[in-house]
């Protein structure tokens, strides 16, 4: 906040400091918040100005089996992706953070590398691997495909919730007859509890927008809610395609209070 008995000079600066962040956050939501008044439009163009106001997109959008198969399909390969990606993350963030060994560096890179490496590359690896022992168009590829980008997002959170994780209290625990189970479950999951939330919510939303990797890898069974999109866009332009990203709009929205709660209970403890 800026002080009252601070200069001139000083006061102009943050006040255009202000103007010019105020200015750069239009420019980088404003063609996000375009995107909404259109799904509502009664006709079948993108236009404006709005020719009328209609519901009949939104009623395309949930009574279509295209778009119903696709959103199933976003929700079910997301949910165990991101399922698998926070339990290995988490075991891998475990171990490298209670570990020293020669290379740990070289494992935490090879860890975060799908976060670092272009996704087209990691696709086309991707596709020739699982060509290879028959994972292509199968649930169970993109599955995998969906975890392996997702875990970095969970090493790096849960990484960084254990800097400040006490190791003594394992220790007291040990002591006192728990298992290791018992230990985890009950001593360390509830402290770095924020750090796995957050991962999974990141591991969930890396597959839920990816579409590079579902376009290698998917069937016509395993169409995704962003390759029905990309279809789409391709195909045929309709305000259905607003629809859905007025949806992903608001997803996104409820991701990131969810992150900010997690960040404030986080501070708190």
């Amino acid at each position: 906040m800026l002080q009252p008995y601070a200069s001139t000079g000083l006061k102009i600066w943050h006040y255009t400091f202000l103007v010019i962040a105020g200015l750069g956050l239009v420019f980088l939501i404003l063609p996000i918040l375009v995107i909404i008044p259109l799904s509502f439009n009664s006709t079948s163009f993108l236009s404006y100005p709005l020719t009328g106001f209609s519901l009949r997109w939104y009623e395309e959008v949930f009574s279509s089996a295209v778009w119903g198969l696709a959103i199933k399909n976003s929700l079910l390969i997301g949910s165990a992706s991101a399922f698998l990606a926070t339990v290995l993350g988490t075991m891998a963030a475990m171990g490298l953070t209670r570990a020293n060994f020669r290379g740990k560096a070289v494992v935490n890179a090879m860890l975060i590398s799908p976060m670092i490496v272009p996704v087209i590359i990691s696709a086309l690896g991707l596709y020739f691997f699982f060509a290879e022992v028959g994972l292509n168009a199968t649930y169970t590829g993109l599955i995998l495909a969906h975890t392996a980008l997702g875990a970095p997002f969970v090493v790096i959170t849960v990484t960084a919730t254990l800097q400040g994780f006490d190791h003594n209290l394992m220790r007291a625990a040990s002591s006192l007859g728990a298992n290791p189970w018992t230990v985890f479950f009950a001593v360390v999951l509830p402290l770095i509890l924020p750090g796995v939330v957050s991962g999974a919510l990141f591991a969930f939303a890396t597959s839920f927008d990816e579409v590079v990797v579902v376009l290698f890898s998917a069937g016509p069974e395993q169409r995704t809610l962003p390759r029905q999109m990309f279809d789409g866009i391709k195909e045929n332009i309709t305000p259905a395609i607003t629809v859905v990203a007025t949806l992903l709009i608001m997803f996104a929205l409820a991701m990131l209070g969810m992150l900010e709660y997690l960040r404030r209970r986080n501070e708190r403890l």
